[in-house]
């Protein structure tokens, strides 16, 4: 067997442990460059300036989850066929891929630029943030066709069992990226310009080292096949709609937080930093789990796909317990990290509270992740969209309803709820599908 079919062939948690860990750290560097960013802003500029960044975060989310949701319906395959060794359709369905996203991504682009200022409005940003957040948005979407292209062309990597190289590339873009955003944040008040600059370089670094991989795999393929984009998009659909809805829906939270002020929309907005940050681990390891059981698939190794999914779990576990000891010892000089000297008792307390809570519940978030994870890569999305639907649901109606009359608190107490229903649902989904219905 060749070497880059370690997910069919080493015990389950060595491949899941040395297949998600690059992933992990990865997701690390990506969210150490989103951290950098804030806390530059913060330093530099001031709380109010964090502000218009945090205001835009909800936003800039959902358009970037379509870039995730898109790369999971293409992963999906391309991981079915590595592991099946038909590397001909595997090379139709990158090369679809690829074209359909890439003039998804231009659209996109631009129609987030033309309606930055309107978007900003719906969403009831503070008035005296209101301009730099509509620059800002406005910027970050001329270069979202660069930065959707890199989000595709990771998962692509993942797809075919390496983990590495997104590793190394998302290292130097992130290095890269907080470079130019001290110098020209610093220096020439430009920071923006320097993370887009950096982004595309990581993008074309991204396609010209996946074209360059894509030679070791023969096989005839075509440019584009109708029929595999119609089979993709089965897939590919529904984790844009959920991964879309649910950003959406954070859209919507965010908006909620926005009336109680500039200096509580400080703290909420260095907390979901720190959220991501920890959030990102389990994605990472729910998505890792994604292509391990569409390659055993695949090859028809059914057993492996049991074995896998409780190594996740097993990962999930460990690092829940190394996010909480962070949280419990550590959050008021976290989020002294964004708010600087300028910011508030309000700001510290709404930042401290929501972090404490989070604290003790991201196992949940793991499980839920893992359990998606496998139903991903089973290509069963029907309960996957559902549960999430259900998560989703449980955080706005608490938000919507109690936050207004009851505080702010209230944004963040119903989240272990969502993330808890979401697993049930999954769960008992899954349970449904394992072996026999797999089989057939």
């Amino acid at each position: 067997m060749k070497k880059d079919e370690y997910l069919i062939t080493d015990p389950p948690l060595k491949a899941l442990t040395v297949f998600a860990m690059p992933i992990i750290l990865g997701s690390f560097f990506q969210q150490v460059y989103n951290m950098a960013d804030s806390i530059i802003v913060g330093q530099f500029v001031g709380s109010s300036a964090l502000a218009a960044v945090g205001a835009c975060a909800a936003l800039t989310n959902v358009f970037i989850c379509i870039a995730l949701g898109a790369g999971v319906g293409a992963g999906v395959l391309v991981s079915r066929y590595f592991g099946a060794q038909d590397y001909g359709k595997m090379k139709t369905i990158v090369s679809t891929s690829l074209i359909s996203f890439l003039l998804l991504s231009v659209f996109l682009g631009v129609f987030g630029f033309c309606t930055s200022h309107w978007m900003m409005s719906i969403l009831q940003t503070p008035a005296d943030i209101m301009k730099d957040a509509v620059l800002y948005l406005r910027i970050y979407f001329v270069g979202f066709p660069f930065l959707f292209m890199y989000n595709i062309l990771s998962t692509m990597f993942t797809s075919i069992g390496e983990s590495k190289i997104p590793l190394w590339l998302l290292i130097f873009s992130s290095v890269l990226n907080i470079i130019m955003d001290l110098w020209m944040v610093g220096g020439l008040k430009l920071g923006v310009f320097g993370a887009a600059l950096a982004t595309l370089i990581a993008a074309v670094l991204s396609l010209l080292i996946f074209l360059y991989r894509m030679r070791k795999y023969a096989g005839s393929f075509h440019w584009f096949d109708k029929k595999e984009l119609r089979t993709m998009l089965k897939i590919a659909v529904p984790s844009i709609l959920q991964q879309s809805t649910v950003s959406i829906g954070m859209m919507i939270v965010q908006a909620v937080v926005n009336p109680f002020g500039t200096q509580a929309l400080a703290g909420y907005a260095a907390t979901m930093r720190v959220e991501n940050v920890f959030s990102l681990i389990f994605v990472s390891i729910g998505n890792a789990v994604s292509p391990f059981v569409s390659q055993n698939l695949g090859a028809g190794k059914i057993g492996r796909i049991k074995k896998g999914y409780r190594a996740a779990l097993l990962l999930d576990v460990c690092f829940a317990v190394l996010a909480f000891v962070i949280i419990e010892t550590m959050h008021t000089q976290i989020s002294s990290l964004f708010l600087g000297k300028d910011g508030t008792e309000l700001a510290y307390q709404v930042s401290g509270d929501y972090m404490k809570w989070l604290g003790y519940f991201f196992i949940f978030m793991g499980i839920k992740m893992a359990t998606d994870g496998v139903l991903r890569g089973i290509g069963n999305m029907r309960p996957f969209l559902i549960a999430n639907m259900v998560n989703l649901a449980i955080r706005l109606s608490v938000a919507l309803i109690f936050a207004p009359r009851f505080g702010i608190a209230f944004v963040w107490l119903a989240v272990p709820a969502g993330w808890l229903a979401n697993f049930v649902i999954s769960y008992l989904a899954l349970k449904k599908s394992w072996p026999k219905d797999i089989l057939n």
